[in-house]
């Protein structure tokens, strides 16, 4: 079965909890929850903007680890090495029931120490392997991941695209023949017709932007699980297809 995982912006509304659970009720594997961090460099517009959304609502660190549903569904942190790198992180994370962390600009050469504290703390490190990376680094990523390999689909920032990166079936076939860790692909995937294309050669999808965008139009849990649920159903479709 292959793996979705929709992503939500910690504290960018009061009742965000309430949306990690409507995507666990529509079938999602695992939740990415952003860390609120001043500074999105990889982030586009939208989750930019929700971001900001968070932090003008008196998001923290703290707040969103308070906040955090238990037991609902696997949770992944995204954030940044400023947060990341700090004494005693992961361990905050695992106690608020976390279980993953992506922090992607943490580049290779500098994760040795966050990835030790993280196994310390039961949290898996999952890595990020772009187009260009080469095959001998590709191999290297997927030996110190964790969990699982985001693949990134493009050159670029997060955000919403018309179609899916042509390079994306090339990184992800790249990537599952160097590492027999699940291979996830993300950014830019906004359609169900997308995530079906893009689950064909890899082994799950991320869907962020595309979920932020109607969280901040206005849409509440229900319709979120529901547009989830339709990303679920396309994704089950490719079941059984090359890739898998």
């Amino acid at each position: 079965m292959k793996t979705v995982m929709p992503y939500v912006t910690g504290g960018v509304s009061a009742g965000w909890a309430d949306h990690v659970r409507a995507f666990a009720d529509a079938g999602a594997d695992l939740v990415e929850v952003g860390l609120p961090f001043s500074e999105p460099t990889l982030d586009g517009a939208t989750i930019q903007e929700a971001t900001a959304t968070a932090l003008r609502r008196g998001a923290t660190l703290d707040t969103v680890l308070a906040s955090a549903p238990r037991g609902i569904v696997p949770l992944v942190a995204s954030t940044y090495a400023n947060l990341a790198c700090r004494p005693g992180f992961c361990a905050r994370l695992a106690d608020a029931g976390f279980t993953g962390l992506i922090v992607p600009d943490l580049p290779l050469e500098e994760c040795a120490g966050l990835s030790a504290e993280a196994e310390a703390a039961g949290i898996d490190l999952a890595l990020l392997a772009a187009p260009v990376t080469p095959d001998a680094r590709l191999a290297e990523i997927g030996r110190r991941s964790r969990g699982f390999v985001y693949a990134v689909s493009v050159m670029g920032t997060t955000g919403e695209r018309d179609t899916l990166s042509p390079a994306a079936a090339d990184l992800a076939a790249r990537l599952k023949a160097r590492t027999e860790l699940p291979v996830l692909l993300g950014f830019g995937i906004s359609t169900p017709e997308q995530a079906a294309e893009a689950a064909r050669v890899a082994d799950g999808v991320v869907i962020g932007a595309a979920i932020m965008r109607r969280l901040l139009d206005g849409a509440g849990p229900a319709e979120l699980g529901a547009y989830v649920g339709t990303l679920r159903k396309a994704v089950d479709s490719t079941d059984g297809t090359d890739g898998g």
